[in-house]
C-alpha cells in the first residue's frame, strides 16, 4: 500500500510560543495568590482578622479564574453586574446567617 501523506485526524496541533504568554502569566498570579493564602493561613493566629483576608484573596482568586478562564472580562458590563451582584447578596446571606446562627463571634 502507498502512502498518500495524509493523516486522517492524528494531527497535534502546536501552539505557538507567543500564546503561550497570557497563560503563563495566569498561572505565575494564581500561583502567588495562593501561596500568600498559604502563608496567612498557617502564620497568622486564628482569629476574625485572618479569616477576613483570607475571604477577601480567595474572592479576589476567584474573579481573576472567572475573568481569565470563563472569558468574562471580554464581556459587557451588564452580564458581568447580573452575575457579580447576586454572588454579593448571596455571600451577604450566608454572613447573615452565620452571624446570626451564633457561629461568628466579633
Amino acid at each position: 500500500m502507498a502512502s498518500h501523506g495524509h493523516s486522517h485526524g492524528t494531527e497535534e496541533k502546536v501552539i505557538p510560543p507567543a500564546q503561550t504568554g497570557p497563560i503563563w502569566k495566569t498561572f505565575w498570579i494564581l500561583l502567588i495568590l495562593t501561596a500568600i493564602e498559604f502563608a496567612i493561613a498557617f502564620t497568622l493566629p486564628a482569629n476574625g482578622l485572618r479569616v477576613a483576608i483570607y475571604a477577601g484573596m480567595t474572592i479576589v482568586k476567584a474573579f481573576y479564574i472567572v475573568g481569565e478562564f470563563m472569558h468574562l472580562k471580554h464581556e459587557v458590563k451588564t452580564l458581568m453586574w447580573m452575575i457579580l451582584l447576586p454572588v454579593v447578596f448571596v455571600a451577604w446571606l450566608l454572613t447573615a446567617l452565620i452571624y446570626e446562627g451564633g457561629h461568628l463571634y466579633y
